[in-house]
């Protein structure tokens, strides 16, 4: 009779023992750390062939674009992990940049001949609001309504790309510095002030990464994510609020992209309909370097901000050393297929099913 412990264990280093053989824990190590040693041997290229790769500025600005993407990334963990996929989490960002430009620019009281300004810290809660909105849309299909999650994330991805385009004609908000004399200064704050030299976008990352990893490993809710993304009919059978939990990821995803868009238009001071484009992707791209499997119930943050680091620090080491952003898109494509090869391997085919 087999084993069963044997028979678990084998399900996540099984096919990797039947082709490497003795060496592999050796493999199932570099496997599992694939995220981290990419980078460094990422790092140590750039910076051989450029001498401005490692410097300090180029540093920062390259964290504070690891700053976008690991909070768009840091969403999407959470709906993979429940064995679902948010495709209009660019949009959404694009929605809620516009949205606070929209209410940094003024809101006109129709009838009462009033422009309402609002302080910045109630124009930050009105858009994380917005992106909470467009999650909830989102969980409703998927959880109520039953829409395949590709197929209800597509849709809203165009609707909040249109939303965008209709709240600006097309145009861009700029100047969303504020007015002193309006009390709605401020707002630049997240993407141009620095903190011990350290831009304070990267604070906000930092913050919102240890709170989504307590979630995961302190709260009950984690347990219910990955047992929902494991096997969602074996999670509900065992009392796990399954619906909830779905409603929830997609709320919180739209949540981070919603902090994406503040600190994307705070960097620019400006708000455009057309901001996020492809930032799924890359988002998406990120998860999946960092080890998570895209069937759900297999994931952490600490491999999801490594993911997005490899991406950012990849894209941006291609751009310094002149090669072509028809090259970039190939090597980033390439890189994508070979975490998602590795992700089979290091899971024995099986996905994040447990």
């Amino acid at each position: 009779m087999t084993d069963v412990t044997t028979t678990k264990k084998q399900g996540s280093g099984g096919l990797t023992a039947s082709i490497f053989g003795e060496n592999a824990n050796v493999v199932q190590i570099l496997l599992e750390g694939r995220a981290f040693f990419a980078l460094i041997a990422i790092v140590i290229t750039f910076a051989i062939l450029s001498p401005n790769y490692l410097s300090v500025a180029n540093f920062l600005t390259m964290t504070s674009q690891v700053a976008i993407f690991g909070l768009l990334a840091t969403g999407m963990l959470l709906v993979i992990l429940s064995g679902g996929i948010d495709l209009s989490v660019g949009s959404t960002l694009a929605l809620c940049g516009v949205f606070a430009g929209f209410l940094m620019q003024g809101v006109e009281l129709t009838g009462l001949g009033v422009i309402l300004y609002l302080p910045v810290w109630a124009v930050v809660v009105c858009t994380l609001a917005m992106g909470a909105l467009v999650g909830v849309v989102n969980g409703i299909l998927v959880a109520f309504l039953k829409v395949p999650a590709f197929v209800a994330t597509l849709g809203t991805l165009y609707v909040a790309r249109g939303v965008a385009l209709l709240m600006t004609n097309g145009l861009t908000f700029n100047n969303l510095s504020g007015d002193p004399s309006l009390g709605n200064t401020g707002f630049e704050w997240l993407g141009f002030n620095r903190l011990w030299g350290v831009p304070i976008s990267i604070f906000v990352l930092a913050a919102t990464a240890v709170a989504v990893h307590l979630l995961l490993s302190r709260a009950p809710f984690g347990r219910w994510l990955y047992s929902t993304g494991g096997n969602a009919r074996a999670a509900e059978l065992s009392g796990v609020p399954v619906r909830k939990v779905q409603v929830s990821v997609y709320v919180l995803s739209g949540i981070c992209a919603a902090i994406a868009g503040l600190v994307l238009s705070s960097q620019l001071t400006s708000a455009g309909p057309t901001a996020g484009t492809t930032y799924e992707l890359t988002a998406i791209a990120a998860v999946v370097v960092g080890g998570a499997s895209l069937m759900g119930g297999r994931g952490t943050v600490q491999g999801t901000l490594l993911g997005a680091f490899v991406i950012v620090y990849l894209g941006a080491g291609l751009v310094i050393v002149g090669v072509s952003s028809y090259w970039q898109t190939v090597f980033t494509g390439a890189v994508i297929v070979l975490a998602v090869m590795l992700n089979s391997i290091q899971y024995g085919g099986k996905g994040g099913k447990s």
